[in-house]
């Protein structure tokens, strides 16, 4: 087994949601097996483009956006909480403010 496999070994999902980045034969065979979808954009080099679906796909970079905007925070981004409950208020009051400035 292909190193990378280790990454989604023990994953219970029904979606595998990645960017082009793990485009890797290894990782899809072991999606596939797992009985995940892949939802995985193709490296361009690739000879056979697979499909993927791009509704879900745009649903992942939204949650990358989101863990981009919350780490420009300085205590969120060190860690500054050392404790759980500290920590995920912090993070709630962020993503409060966040929703807040799009709306």
């Amino acid at each position: 087994m292909h190193a990378s496999c280790h990454l989604i070994e023990r994953v219970n999902a029904d979606y595998l949601l990645a960017d082009r980045g793990y485009d890797s034969n290894a990782i899809v065979e072991q999606a596939e097996k797992q009985k995940m979808e892949v939802v995985i954009p193709s490296k361009k080099n690739r000879k056979i483009q697979r499909p993927y679906d791009k509704e879900l796909y745009k649903l992942r970079h939204l949650v990358e956006n989101s863990f981009l905007h919350l780490k420009r925070w300085r205590g969120i981004a060190t860690r500054y909480a050392k404790n759980t409950s500290p920590f995920l208020a912090a993070v709630q009051i962020i993503c409060i403010t966040l929703w807040a400035n799009i709306l």
